[in-house]
């Protein structure tokens, strides 16, 4: 049997190992960020979030202007839309132009946002005469508009009109009434294009000009800049979608943050007990799933002395606390009822550790990959929730801004003044489906058994 002495041994040169090691040890969320970063589209959802939590703490320190403040100059204008406008001399009573031949309806001089003068003759048979004002041309139907004026005889044939005047095509018709003051077929119609004018002294009062005496009748001067547009009052719609942001993710980030809290505390304390105690928590939970939402938030809003037209942030909040956490508790539940059959668990029972500690200690942390993607999932269904609430006027009511509200507003205007609606409709369906496909790409990337064998 041949002997083994040191010479039958060489020293390893310095390019042979003995192991290479294939990865570098990457703990559980560093390999779980990693995953995540695979994900595209999970990973830009990251880059919205942010992206919105931006727009709204730190947009109104870039954008200060007051969602309430109303331009009454800027009334409903889409993004875009001409800011300028003519100084023109202060405004001066009117009653009608004399000497002006009749040839039918007719401007009495140029119609802009201050006044609109209008003068005609006597249409056959009239016994009076009534105005109206439309935003389209008069078709068969003959639908004449609005009616802003009415003549029962025929002394007066001229009107001037300052109601809401905003520049755009209007269309003016004057109808002739019979013996009775009603209307008959008989009418005149014009186009009439308004121009936005505005005088030194308006101007002056409002900022848009810093030395009257540098202008002159005839001079155009900018109106406040309105980025994304303004509403039906003429407040800013920038500044409303962030203080809408507030509201919105101040339900759509808190009530689930504390709902979620209390489904983990439950479902960890029933699924470790298990046996009686556990079938008794659960089937209260399942007790609680069984109330209607809506009619608990009616409930709460008046337990809370919260009147119609008043603001429901509160009770909204409570009835999801009190209400939503079930599900989380389920899936937590499931969660430890695995974690407790582990050895770790039966060690630390082994050496004095009490149920509190075990459920604080080694369980919940454990079961966080869940409860974070749950959080991910509540978010967007809270928001959608509020936004729900708030559209048909049992959530945030106005003047307070929420999209939800605000997207209540700009449904009535919408074939006209599409912008009021399109806005805060757009940053709530983007909100949900950021965190929708960040909740799915968390699921995937703080799964355990989807770690990468390389």
């Amino acid at each position: 049997m041949n002997e083994i002495s040191a010479s039958s041994f060489e020293p390893l040169s310095g390019q042979q190992q003995s192991q290479v090691i294939a990865r570098p040890s990457l703990s559980y969320w560093q390999d779980a960020w990693n995953r995540l970063q695979t994900n595209k589209r999970a990973l830009v959802s990251l880059y919205i979030v942010i992206g919105l939590l931006l727009f709204t703490l730190v947009g109104p320190l870039i954008w200060p202007v007051d969602p309430a403040m109303q331009d009454i100059d800027q009334i409903s204008q889409p993004p875009g839309a001409d800011r300028t406008a003519i100084i023109v001399p202060d405004y001066e009573p009117w009653f009608g132009t004399p000497g002006r031949p009749d040839s039918g309806l007719q401007l009495a001089e140029k119609a802009t946002s201050q006044a609109v003068r209008l003068q005609w003759e006597i249409l056959d048979g009239a016994s009076g005469h009534r105005v109206y004002r439309n935003l389209f041309p008069i078709g068969p139907e003959l639908s004449y508009g609005i009616p802003i004026a009415e003549f029962l005889n025929n002394d007066t044939l001229y009107f001037e009109d300052r109601l809401d005047l905003q520049p755009g095509r209007f269309y003016y018709v004057v109808v002739a009434l019979d013996g009775r003051g009603l209307i008959t077929d008989r009418y005149q119609s014009i186009p009439v294009d308004i121009e936005r004018v505005t005088t030194l002294v308006e101007a002056s009062e409002r900022g848009l000009i810093e030395n009257a005496d540098s202008m002159e009748i005839g001079d155009e001067v900018a109106l406040a800049l309105h980025p994304l547009g303004t509403d039906y009052l003429g407040r800013d719609l920038l500044a409303r979608l962030m203080a809408g942001a507030r509201v919105s993710l101040f339900i759509g980030i808190g009530a689930p943050f504390l709902f979620v809290l209390f489904g983990v505390v439950y479902g960890s304390f029933a699924g470790f007990m298990g046996g009686r105690v556990d079938q008794f928590m659960m089937r209260f939970a399942d007790f609680v799933v069984a109330l209607p939402f809506l009619l608990f938030m009616i409930l709460f809003k008046i337990a809370f002395g919260i009147g119609p037209g008043e603001s429901g942030v509160f009770p909204m909040m409570v009835a999801m606390v009190v209400l939503l956490w079930p599900a989380t508790a389920r899936l937590v539940r499931g969660q430890i009822l695995q974690i407790r059959e582990q050895g770790f668990i039966s060690a630390a029972q082994l050496l004095g550790a009490s149920t509190p500690y075990l459920i604080m200690r080694h369980m919940i942390p454990n079961t966080l990959g869940v409860v974070l993607v749950t959080v991910t999932f509540a978010i967007p269904s809270a928001i959608f929730t509020e936004a729900f609430l708030s559209f048909i006027g049992m959530g945030v009511a106005p003047p307070t801004p929420s999209w939800g509200s605000m997207s209540n507003e700009g449904i009535k205007t919408m074939l006209t003044t599409p912008h009021e609606l399109f806005f805060p409709a757009l940053f709530i369906s983007a909100t949900v489906l950021a965190f929708n496909l960040l909740g799915d790409g968390l699921r995937d990337a703080l799964d355990a058994r989807m770690r990468s064998a390389e």
